[in-house]
């Protein structure tokens, strides 16, 4: 029987058309043409928009007949498309009003929400053609990429460990060692996988990927000159677009199968890949910013508006997206999906997760239909959901964020404990919960260690380095006499303001970095590193980088010679955490002897052993673990002894007795000088005095017992 359907039953001058199919929305390819469908609940109508690539003038525009409307889909087939030379976009016209919420205006060319490849930003740092009527070009994407027998890899949760990444930072710098048509690409990333594989880490996050312009609110920098631009990324122009300019191959259009290969060779060398998705805003900010996309498709629908017609800011951007509207919970959903199935991503990470929880007038919802749909969607099954659970509007849910027993948190409680600690600020109590997974934020909710993604840094904030060297913020290079970036850093920087050639100085900054990845690598729940921060990366106090793209975001590869000893200690700690199973368990501690061995699952000790000291003014506090009741007690492991001296003077540990045959072994002392201060698994010294030893001061020690 012959097929009617791929037949056109209409013309509009040269072009063949037929009503399309409503669904999927965006730009699909159907036998002899291309589906068009996209979705206003307010427009008057809807006209598709035509160009060869580049070209600064549409050579079609084809009103949608009325009767290819359905309900509040226009869809189309348009037949002999040379779909590999065409970029689209449309027009719509509707009500124009402030007040009301509608912003339609037919001269407008506007970018689907849901194209896959978006043209006009090719090349990374490449100004636009301001007088072009049409910016941001949706193209046709064909998938045809081998995948051969790749999927994602579905790493348990609690075996985790995250390396937070800048896409173009990694690799732009010329000491990365790449040819220069790498730096800054996916493709750099690729060539410096080894690196990450020597490192240990088995999850990348990488912060946004989509495409977004980075000449929004560009500007002159008041200190250099230099131009500052939208450079971390979190402005969405099309959510389901890879950036062009990320990718060496942009010029061409090759992104899409430049990233998908960046995937499959994370996947070969056994690493997730996790994206840093942004659904809380968009690029075309507040009543002054431009229109896009969805401002002129349904401006009502996709973003949360005063009854004056005003735009919710609860993003801090200008903008807030109305997450929990059935259209706007669609597109996020679907984006998620086509990631997951058709680029085989492992996991999302929600910036200000917190707005998915907000209902239309920004009130926070008992049970969000967006973040219960994520949960429980069959396709996200397996993919990790990370929340950071908070947003500009001020509410915090670290602890409280509704999970349905899918969804991670950034423990915002981690960072500020740990930071405060190693400083001597803060006390022994409340390190103990972040040390065992925050059981005092997840337990009682039934949730497992692993819902603590652990961080001590981000890109928000200092690097480690400049945690240990400044303690003030110097953002003057931003333009905005360094009122942006955060005043609440925690940090302390050992005795002098910035960089010196101080020895004792730089020595007790090595030392602080040291105990801070010491303990992060002890820790229940999921740890996660910032890119560069295992080579000594400074951003020279620069505590909010959005807008550089210079030295102080980049990479600079000389620091692995020059802070060889953090790397080598960073690398080892994350190889002893792998190693040992006791440190990844999959719930929380019980504080009992519930295998028969004789010692608690956890037992915190003091300078003397079983006599942890918690007042308030402790500076020393320990902890071991028996490896008996690792991973709940199916599987057996060694035994671990953690000590933390932040005095500042070196104090006398008693270490509790292992049982007979049994001896303690020096994984890590951060007091020594490298390469003693750690050791590759396996190869431990064994401890000269097994009842005790001097710890340093401001010093972590590790022992394992075997």
């Amino acid at each position: 029987m012959q097929r009617i359907d791929v037949h056109p039953t209409h013309t509009h001058g040269q072009f063949k058309l037929r009503r399309g199919n409503p669904a999927p929305f965006g730009a699909t390819f159907v036998p002899g043409g291309v589906n068009f469908s996209i979705f206003s609940s307010h427009a008057t109508s809807c006209t598709l928009v035509l160009f060869e690539k580049h070209a600064p003038k549409p050579f079609g525009e084809i009103p949608f007949p009325d009767e290819f409307r359905i309900g509040n889909v226009y869809s189309m087939i348009v037949f002999d498309l040379d779909y590999e030379d065409i970029e689209y976009g449309y027009r719509m016209d509707g009500p124009n009003s402030f007040q009301e919420g509608q912003w339609f205006d037919e001269s407008k060319i506007l970018l689907d929400p849901y194209a896959k490849i978006i043209g006009g930003r090719d090349v990374w740092g490449t100004p636009p053609d301001w007088d072009d009527i049409y910016h941001h070009r949706a193209r046709i994407a064909f998938d045809d990429f081998d995948w051969e027998d790749d999927r994602p890899l579905e790493i348990a949760p609690e075996d985790q460990i995250i390396y937070e990444m800048h896409v173009r930072s990694f690799t732009k710098h010329e000491s990365s060692g790449l040819k220069e048509s790498h730096r800054g690409t996916f493709a750099g990333i690729r060539d410096k996988i080894p690196y990450l594989k020597e490192l240990g880490v088995n999850a990348i996050e990488l912060m946004p990927v989509y495409e977004f312009d980075e000449f929004e609110n560009s500007r002159p920098s008041p200190t250099t000159g230099e131009t500052l631009y939208n450079y971390w990324g979190y402005s969405t122009v099309g959510f389901f677009a890879p950036k062009a300019g990320y990718a060496a191959t942009g010029k061409f259009g090759m992104q899409v199968d430049e990233l998908k290969a960046l995937v499959k060779e994370f996947h070969k060398n056994d690493m997730e890949v996790i994206l840093d998705v942004v659904f809380n805003h968009t690029a075309e900010g507040n009543e002054r910013g431009p229109t896009i996309s969805f401002r002129g498709i349904d401006n009502k629908t996709y973003y949360m508006l005063t009854p004056e017609g005003y735009y919710y800011n609860f993003s801090g951007c200008g903008n807030t997206l109305n997450c929990n509207n059935p259209i706007v919970r669609g597109i996020v959903l679907d984006c998620l999906r086509y990631w997951a199935s058709e680029y085989h991503i492992d996991g999302f990470r929600f910036d200000l997760a917190s707005i998915l929880g907000r209902d239309p007038w920004g009130a926070p919802l008992a049970n969000p239909p967006l973040l219960e749909t994520l949960a429980f969607d069959p396709i996200l099954a397996k993919c990790k959901l990370i929340a950071e659970a908070w947003d500009a509007g001020g509410l915090y849910q670290v602890g409280s964020f509704p999970a349905y027993g899918r969804w991670g948190e950034w423990n915002g409680k981690y960072r500020d404990t740990i930071r405060k600690f190693i400083k001597g600020d803060t006390t022994v109590g409340e390190m103990a919960q972040r040390l065992q997974g925050s059981p005092d934020l997840y337990a009682g909710a039934g949730r497992a260690p692993a819902t603590s993604i652990n961080f001590i840094t981000a890109h928000d904030g200092f690097t480690l380095m400049d945690m240990v060297s400044y303690n003030g913020k110097h953002n003057e290079a931003n333009g905005e006499n360094n009122n942006d970036g955060s005043n609440d850093n925690d940090s302390w920087n050992c005795g002098w303001e910035g960089e010196t050639d101080n020895e004792y100085i730089n020595a007790l900054r090595h030392r602080q970095i040291k105990n801070a990845i010491a303990l992060l690598m002890v820790s229940q729940g999921v740890p996660m590193i910032l890119m560069g921060d295992e080579m000594g990366r400074t951003k020279y106090g620069n505590n909010n980088t959005y807008c550089h793209d210079n030295e102080l975001n980049w990479v600079n590869w000389d620091l692995l010679k020059k802070n060889d000893d953090i790397f080598q200690f960073a690398k080892n700690c994350i190889n002893f955490r792998k190693a040992h199973p006791v440190l990844r368990n999959t719930w929380h501690f019980q504080n009992r002897d519930y295998m028969g061995s004789g010692y608690a699952d956890i037992s915190w000790h003091g300078t003397q052993a079983w006599n942890a000291d918690w007042s308030e003014d402790a500076k020393a506090l320990a902890f071991m673990l028996c490896g008996k009741h690792a991973k709940g007690g199916t599987v057996e492991d060694n035994y671990i002894y953690v000590a933390m001296n932040v005095y500042w003077d070196a104090l006398w540990f008693e270490i509790p007795q292992l049982p007979p045959g049994l001896q303690w072994h020096v994984f890590a002392n951060t007091a020594m000088p490298s390469p003693e201060d750690s050791w590759t698994p396996g190869s431990e010294p064994v401890l000269q005095d097994q009842y005790g030893m001097l710890v340093g001061d401001r010093s972590t020690v590790i022992l394992v017992g075997k």
